[in-house]
Order: structure tokens, then C-alpha cells, then sequence
């Protein structure tokens, strides 16, 4: 399911500086929000950053070159992060008066990066082998979470108000999106890396799951596995990583569920079977739950180039 950002007004046309990367700034204590509009079709529009930014895009399109990797194209419901200083080069194929692109840049003062792996080193330090809490700032292109789209959207909304606790309230904020950002990465590392399960028990877990997806799944075999106690599996599981164990099972069948969808002859009952579904129509309403439609409508979708 696509998480968007709540849509923000576009400038009035007497205020606009210019129709390509037009931007209005809020400045706060510990970050700066900007807001970026183009309403004409352009490319190679250079841009680079003094600081760590956090970009999301809330309407049209762009497609984006960065330095070092191939282009790929950006769209709503999905962020971008961009390291200090990185030479970018944006495309607007599509902009048009109509059909604007928008986009929210959240440039992060390096201060408040530091002091937030700090205090999680010194107060929730990681367990073991898991080294400590890091904030990998190359460049990282994901579908926004659920938290990380609201708490994105409440860092908007503050700078909106101006409120008398701006800066407190924003300072809080932030320190939770870096986090949440963090425990996303750390999934996504533990998940890519084979080394990391011979290394680590929830990188070792987490491809146990992966491998076997068309299997019910017990709590207590996987705790047998990472050697902890249930109690020590289940939090340190949700800390490092930002999701329950039974969330991360769920996500993996659903994902998997998505590929087997899109051969358009499979049933959607077999393939709730082969992965373990003991109800199909559990399965459904979790389909629905975390990709925003049915199983069947999901197929249709994504076979209507089929005949």
C-alpha cells in the first residue's frame, strides 16, 4: 500500500520565483524544510545540499540522476535520501501548469544526526554482535512506512503552524523519523547480506523466514534459533528493526503473494494455501490491509497488459 504524504497547497502564481524548482523555505532550529515546485517540462536540473536531506515527493514526477548510480524515476509515496553535497541532476518529463511536480526536501543539521545515534548508543545500546546504531547517509530510495509518512507529514504540519514549541516539538520529531529510518535500514542490510546470518541471530532469522515463506511459521522455533528468550526476541527484534516478528512474516507472504499474483492463471486460494494461509480469507484481508486492494483486483492490475 502506497503511504503519500498529506497534499500541501501549491504556491499562487504571483508568488512564484520561477517555474522550475521554485522553492519556499521554513527554517527551524535543528533542520530546514523546503518545498520544491516545476511547471514546465525540464532536464538536468543540477541541485546539491549542504546538509543530510530527507526528500519526499507529494505530486507528478521526476526522474533522478545521481552521482554514482543509475537514474530512476520518483514518484508519490516514496522518499529519497541524499547525502551532503551530492551532485544531482532531476528531469521533469512530465510538468506541466496542470500537472506540477511537488517535492519536500528536510535538510537535517549534522548536530542533531550526532546527538541522536549518541543517545541511542548510550541508552538502547544493540545487543551483541549487532554493533551499534548507525545512519547510513549514501543515497537510499524506499516506499515510505506508515510512520515514516506520518511522522514526515507532523514535521510539515509544525512548520505550518509556528507554533510557540516549534523547535521542541520539532527536535522530538525528528529524532524518531532518524530512528525509524535507521531501524528501516537495518532491516533492509540484515535481509540483503547472507554474511549477516551466519553473524547475526536476527540477520540469521530473518533468511530462515525468507526461505521459507509456505511454511506456518512458529514464534518458538524462531526464538530457538536466534538463541534468546521469547521475551528478549521479541524486543530487540522490534527495536533494531521497527516491526513485530509476526509483522515481518506477514510483510514477506504478502510480498511473495504479489510475484505469485502476477502469472494470471494462478488461483488466489492456491496461493493462500502455499503459503501457509490455514483461511483464505484471512489471507485476503491481509492483502488488502497492506497493498491497499484484493488479491483479485491486485491481479487484474497487474495483468491487464494480458490476453
Amino acid at each position: 500500500m502506497q503511504h503519500r504524504l498529506n497534499p500541501l497547497g501549491l504556491s499562487r502564481p504571483e508568488s512564484l520565483k520561477t517555474l522550475v524548482e521554485n522553492r519556499t523555505a521554513y527554517t527551524l532550529q535543528s533542520c530546514e524544510l523546503n518545498v520544491f515546485e516545476t511547471y514546465t517540462e525540464s532536464y538536468t536540473v543540477p541541485l546539491v545540499f549542504n546538509d543530510f536531506v530527507i526528500t519526499s515527493m507529494l505530486r507528478g514526477k521526476k526522474v533522478m540522476h545521481l552521482s554514482g548510480r543509475p537514474e530512476f524515476e520518483y514518484y508519490p509515496g516514496q522518499t529519497v535520501i541524499v547525502p551532503a553535497r551530492l551532485s544531482m541532476n532531476i528531469d521533469f518529463p512530465e510538468a506541466t501548469d496542470e500537472n506540477p511536480t511537488q517535492c519536500i526536501a528536510l535538510a537535517i543539521d549534522s548536530d542533531q544526526i550526532k546527538k541522536t545515534i549518541r543517545y541511542l548508543n548510550e541508552f538502547f545500546p544493540k545487543e551483541g554482535s549487532l554493533g551499534d546504531w548507525e545512519l547510513k547517509v549514501e543515497d537510499d530510495h524506499f516506499h515510505n512506512s506508515e510512520d515514516i509518512t506520518a511522522l514526515i507529514n507532523k514535521i510539515v504540519n509544525l512548520c505550518a503552524e509556528r507554533s510557540g514549541a516549534i523547535d521542541v516539538l520539532a527536535d522530538l520529531t525528528l529524532k524518531e523519523l532518524l530512528v525509524r529510518i535507521m531501524q528501516k535500514q537495518n532491516l533492509k542490510a540484515l535481509g540483503a547480506d547472507a554474511d549477516h546470518a551466519n553473524r547475526n541471530p536476527l540477520g540469521y532469522v530473518l533468511h530462515y523466514i525468507k526461505a521459507n515463506l509456505n511454511e506456518k511459521i512458529n514464534i518458538n522455533s524462531l526464538t530457538d534459533k536466534a538463541c534468546m528468550s521469547k521475551a528478549t526476541f521479541y524486543r530487540l527484534f522490534k527495536r533494531e528493526l521497527g516491526l513485530s516478528p509476526n509483522e515481518f512474516i506477514l510483510s514477506e507472504k504478502i510480498t511473495k503473494a504479489k510475484q505469485l499474483l502476477s502469472n494470471p492463471k494462478a488461483k488466489v486460494a492456491a496461493v493462500s494455501y502455499e503459503l501457509g494461509f490455514s483461511d483464505a480469507n484471512y489471507f485476503i484481508r491481509a492483502f488488502k490491509k497492506l497493498v491497499g486492494m484484493t488479491p483479485g483486483h491486485y491481479q487484474l492490475q497487474v495483468n491487464a497488459g494480458f490476453h
